[in-house]
């Protein structure tokens, strides 16, 4: 029912800069202190970038469906600011997303949206990946992540169990992958993935995934910290100590208690994620999936709220980011909304009696 609309006729677009002074005036900033980057530029510091929608077949295709749309265009090199939204055919689901480098020198952020038709169930995968000492690892999540988990055998009739193998599994190929070189980076994964009229919260680290119920914010995810509670007995029982360095951090280095890679710290920080799963109903407005450059910053209640203000999914997405930017952050800032109608459109509505009326 949800999420399908013809792959061929879905485009997506990036880099609406121009609405937002702040990050106008910080873009400019940046592109005179980086003259040799290959950004282009509009005369009113507006890029715009309008490309078609991916569609991965033959050997890329779900083995148990259809093709597998992947929504985002590749990362822009320039790793500044970007931003797109798509669609449902029936208009029932949307999402856009916002995705911004900020203050920080280098972007480390990635996100993920896909959608596909599997054992003849329509699923959407959405998913925020925010790195740490160094891209990789998020970018690894952002290559793999989805596709493991779509190619799972218990996908479809036991998504829980699928998401955390899926998960676990992940984080081992990654360690695999980079066993021969000197790097220990990692990353966290918020992700939400709806399979029919079900939406699963997966999460490991400090992203963030929240919901808007009946206007109400709902965090479908708590936030994997060394001084919660729960985490600091099982990585103390693991051997491992918790420490005060500027913040909690586990050893004294990492300020998340859960990560993907890590290879140092992996006896502690591990990638099982805690998952949530709920029912679609009419209460249910809206998801926001975020890197914690937006939490940092803004909480959940304002993020509904601003989320709530714009009709458009995109909008909302890159008015979060702005927020972010402007209350201060000084990290990456990447958020994806995803927001549910319910009920057709007027257009859509008058679409479905025309044949009558003819």
């Amino acid at each position: 029912m949800l999420c399908s609309s013809c792959p061929r006729s879905v485009f997506i677009q990036a880099g609406h800069t121009g609405r937002y002074p702040e990050i106008r005036r910080f873009l400019t900033g940046w592109r005179s202190l980086n003259a040799a980057r290959s950004l282009t530029y509009l005369k009113d510091c507006k890029f715009t970038t309008i490309r078609k929608m991916m569609v991965e077949t033959g050997a890329s295709a779900n083995a148990k469906g259809g093709p597998v749309v992947d929504v985002l265009p590749e990362k822009d090199d320039d790793g500044g600011y970007a931003s797109g939204g798509w669609k449902s055919e029936d208009g029932r689901l949307l999402c856009g997303y916002s995705s911004f480098r900020g203050k920080r020198a280098s972007m480390e952020d990635f996100y993920d949206i896909k959608t596909s038709k599997i054992d003849g169930q329509t699923v959407c995968l959405f998913g925020i990946f925010d790195g740490h000492g160094g891209s990789r690892a998020a970018e690894f999540l952002k290559e793999h992540l989805f596709e493991n988990l779509m190619k799972h055998p218990e996908f479809t009739t036991n998504t829980k169990l699928a998401i955390s193998n899926t998960y676990q599994q992940t984080d081992m190929d990654f360690l695999e992958s980079e066993k021969d070189t000197f790097r220990d980076d990692g990353s966290t994964a918020s992700t939400a993935v709806l399979v029919g009229n079900h939406l699963y919260v997966a999460n490991v680290g400090d992203s963030r995934t929240i919901i808007s119920k009946a206007g109400k914010a709902i965090p479908l995810s708590e936030d994997h910290k060394p001084n919660r509670s729960d985490e600091r007995k099982r990585i103390e029982s693991a051997g491992g100590v918790v420490m005060w360095a500027g913040t909690w951090r586990v050893g004294g280095v990492l300020a998340m208690s859960r990560a993907f890679g890590n290879r140092m710290l992996k006896q502690f920080v591990v990638a099982e994620p805690e998952i949530q799963d709920l029912e679609i109903d009419e209460e249910l407005e809206l998801v926001v999936l975020a890197s914690d450059g937006l939490w940092d910053v803004v909480p959940n209640e304002d993020a509904v709220s601003l989320a709530r203000s714009e009709e458009e999914p995109e909008a909302a997405a890159r008015k979060l980011t702005e927020t972010a930017f402007t209350r201060g952050s000084a990290d990456n800032i990447t958020c994806i909304v995803v927001k549910f109608h319910h009920k057709k459109s007027d257009l859509e509505h008058s679409r479905s009696e025309d044949p009558k009326q003819e």
